[in-house]
């Protein structure tokens, strides 16, 4: 009986050891109230598939308003786009300027390809900050599962 506690003992400190050293993202509350990771980057992914402009304003103000508070260098932020909502990563964009300003910020955008493909439109298209991917919805869901957090304004 004593080898079998003996034995819990060690497997119980085993797993309290491997809970330890598993890389985590812990987070805390600054003077705003606003949650950041302490250890690591804070992680957040935008969803546009609308092609109002206000959205898109909305996204723009959102992740702006996440790297004041977080600071620029602590956050990685992307926003994605698709459907009807990439018709504002084109050179005739209504908020094209403000998506510039985005990206020199660091804010990473991007355009779903099978969108630009079901409408024909070509990469010459489209604004020169935007990056590109091949499906937006599973670079939404890819993101996720690594741990980014959604947000769809």
């Amino acid at each position: 009986m004593k080898h079998k506690k003996n034995v819990l003992k060690g497997l119980f400190a085993a797993a309290l050891l491997a809970m330890a050293t598993v890389p985590a993202m812990t987070f805390a509350a600054d003077n705003g109230g606003m949650a950041h990771a302490q250890a690591g980057k804070m992680k957040v992914i935008f969803q546009v598939s609308d092609a109002d402009p206000k959205k898109w304003n909305l996204t723009l103000n959102n992740a702006k308003n996440v790297q004041d508070a977080v600071g620029k260098d602590n956050v990685l932020l992307e926003i994605v786009a698709y459907g009807p909502g990439i018709g504002m990563l084109k050179f005739e964009s209504d908020v094209g300027s403000r998506v510039k300003d985005a990206v020199d910020s660091g804010i990473k955008v991007v355009a779903c390809e099978n969108t630009m493909k079901a409408q024909k439109i070509a990469r010459s298209d489209m604004l020169p900050e935007v990056s590109f991917v091949g499906a937006g919805v599973v670079e939404l869901a890819q993101k996720q599962a690594e741990g980014y957090a959604y947000i769809r304004p």
